[in-house]
């Protein structure tokens, strides 16, 4: 039968939004957030849930709160058992995917972000320059629009017929009117505090790599197709690529298709907002693509994922059958099975089947358990799977 490969995709800055988490704050996942304010230096919470959109626009602000809620919606489709085969993020979206892929950990991605953010803003306010998306030309003639006598130049290749221009604004505005010209349906400016992706951000490129030289990275644990060349990696000179990614276009229409030949059929967002699952849609006809945002997303994902297994095939290498998930650790410190909780035992919602060191870990679903995944006084990590279950509300695909 034909295989569902799920690949996982982050979105970047411009997903944000006033309140965005809000629905998130009492889920369990919620407590990714403090530990993001104590690696960061910064109130965290303040940025997801009282923020106004001026003030989310700051790229310092847009970049560490969209990186923490993509992280927070990873961690409640992770705790539900849902793992991908491929991994992938727009710009910012790249640091969600290599933490994802365990290539940095939690924190020390808090902390390359809130970095980027910052060398950004301040590279943005060294030389200001804007972003604009050009609609309905194909990308050779936008990047004939981009020839003229001035500081302009592509910026992301995100799909057929949208393509976002970066530089100089006066010179922006002449190379929208040449992509007009060649015969663009629109040209659309964005409101953003910078020319991203292109040499405007040459001071920010040289700020962050001493951070990323600083930074402990590790091979990915399954393939991560990035953002310069649209190819798979999982042992790379990550700290070159995102040093490179920062004045170089993001190439996210080549990184679709490569994820399409790789076998991707089902496309999960991530985090705020859909525009990757836009561009999904505009680039990859019949694939299964959801945008997870809420945890009422989470609620429903299993369910999705099942019918898209029945139209086809089920799942199969790294990716747990639907009707099975994981439960994980609430934090780091040591695990402690409870008393009398055994293999084939049924679980209740909410029932206990140990402890992380003060915290009680406990079941978010009903089912049966299959088997722990840690050993009593193991050491372990929070989101780390402890035990699983099979699920008894939901019919095998």
């Amino acid at each position: 039968m034909t295989q569902v490969m799920i690949a996982f995709t982050f979105p970047g800055q411009g997903s944000q939004a006033p309140g965005m988490g809000e629905a998130w704050r009492d889920h369990p996942s919620w407590e990714l957030v403090a530990e993001a304010s104590e690696a960061a230096g910064r109130d965290v919470e303040h940025l997801l849930l009282d923020a106004d959109a001026e003030e989310l626009r700051q790229t310092r602000n847009s970049q560490l709160s969209t990186y923490v809620l993509s992280m927070i919606v990873l961690d409640a489709v992770e705790r539900i058992g849902i793992e991908p085969a491929f991994l992938a993020g727009h710009s910012l979206g790249e640091y969600s995917a290599l933490t994802a892929a365990g290539v940095v950990s939690y924190s020390a991605g808090v902390q390359l972000v809130a970095e980027r953010g910052e060398a950004m803003q301040a590279a943005a306010e060294e030389r200001p320059g804007t972003m604009a998306a050009v609609l309905g030309l194909d990308d050779d003639k936008v990047d004939q629009a981009c020839r003229i006598d001035g500081d302009v130049w592509v910026a992301n290749y995100n799909a057929p017929g949208q393509v976002v221009i970066a530089g100089d604004p006066d010179d922006l505005d002449t190379a929208g009117t040449a992509a007009k010209e060649l015969g663009a349906k629109r040209v659309m400016p964005i409101k953003v505090g910078g020319a991203f992706h292109t040499p405007f951000m040459s001071p920010a490129r040289d700020r962050l790599r001493k951070t990323l030289s600083e930074t402990e990275m590790r091979a990915a644990n399954r393939p991560v197709f990035t953002n310069i060349d649209a190819e798979p990696h999982t042992d790379a000179d990550w700290s070159g690529l995102l040093g490179a990614q920062l004045t170089n276009p993001v190439q996210w229409r080549r990184t679709l298709h490569a994820l399409d030949q790789a076998g991707s059929t089902v496309f999960l967002e991530l985090g705020p907002g859909t525009v990757l699952t836009g561009m999904v849609k505009r680039t990859i006809k019949g694939a299964t693509n959801l945008g997870i945002t809420t945890p009422g997303d989470v609620d429903t994902l299993l369910e999705d994922l099942s019918q898209a297994s029945k139209s086809g095939g089920v799942a199969e290498g790294e990716l747990l059958y639907a009707v099975e998930r994981l439960i994980v650790s609430p934090s780091t410190g040591t695990f402690t099975p409870a008393d009398g909780v055994a293999v084939g035992d049924p679980i209740e919602r909410g029932q206990r089947i140990g402890s992380v060191g003060d915290h009680d870990v406990r079941s978010a679903f009903e089912g049966s358990l299959q088997g722990l995944l840690a050993l009593a006084g193991e050491r372990v990590t929070t989101s780390q799977p402890l035990a699983w279950l099979r699920a008894a509300s939901v019919g095998m695909p």
